[in-house]
């Protein structure tokens, strides 16, 4: 899933360099944190956050067949 959400994320700046995306597993569900560049953080989010509500909802239909709850958390770096 880690690799996934880096090939998102990537395409989508223009620092793709600084992304750095880490994953912390748990015992309900995992949590994959992404670092962007600051002035990144606004591409990743999209307006009214659609840009990440969708990356939610691809890494939610991705997570399926894992049957394991994933949380996404974007910060800027």
């Amino acid at each position: 899933m880690k690799d996934f959400i880096s090939h998102i994320i990537k395409t989508l700046v223009d620092c793709p360099e600084e992304v750095v995306v880490s994953e912390v597993n748990g015992e309900q569900c995992n949590m994959i944190e992404v670092t962007v560049a600051k002035q990144d953080v606004g591409k990743v989010i999209g307006r009214q956050g659609r840009t990440v509500d969708a990356i939610r909802v691809l890494l939610h239909c991705a997570s399926m067949k894992d049957r394991r709850k994933y949380i996404l958390q974007i910060s800027d770096g």
